[in-house]
């Protein structure tokens, strides 16, 4: 398989594994906010809001969990992180609401598995 047709594969792999996981999150009582919201300083996978709760969710699909456990470095959440607080700056509305940070790992034939408040605020 070309690098290409590898880029190619991994990226609608990991659109679909958002495509559930927001599924998930509807049927759980979130309702999604934003998908895929792009941002001068990153990407933010999803933005959920349950009650009074705004969770920023990265969406990690690999081959195995772990190895998705392992592919949210330092970096990436401070990019997650800027990308949050331009979102929240253009989105005036949702001032006040409790502010989280989640990660979704999910990997072939199994359940996704939610971490809620993976990381500081």
């Amino acid at each position: 398989m070309t690098m290409r047709k590898a880029r190619v594969k991994a990226y609608r792999q990991g659109v679909l594994a958002e495509t559930v996981v927001a599924l998930l999150l509807r049927l759980k009582g979130h309702r999604i906010v934003a998908r895929r919201y792009a941002t001068p300083v990153g990407e933010i996978d999803l933005v959920a809001l349950k009650g009074k709760r705004l969770a920023f969710i990265e969406v990690k699909r690999r081959k195995t969990m772990d190895d998705a456990a392992w592919s949210v470095t330092a970096k990436q959440r401070r990019r997650i992180v800027r990308a949050a607080q331009y979102w929240l700056a253009s989105h005036p509305g949702f001032a006040g609401h409790d502010i989280a940070f989640d990660v979704v790992l999910a990997a072939p034939w199994t359940w996704p598995r939610v971490i809620a408040n993976a990381f500081p605020v």
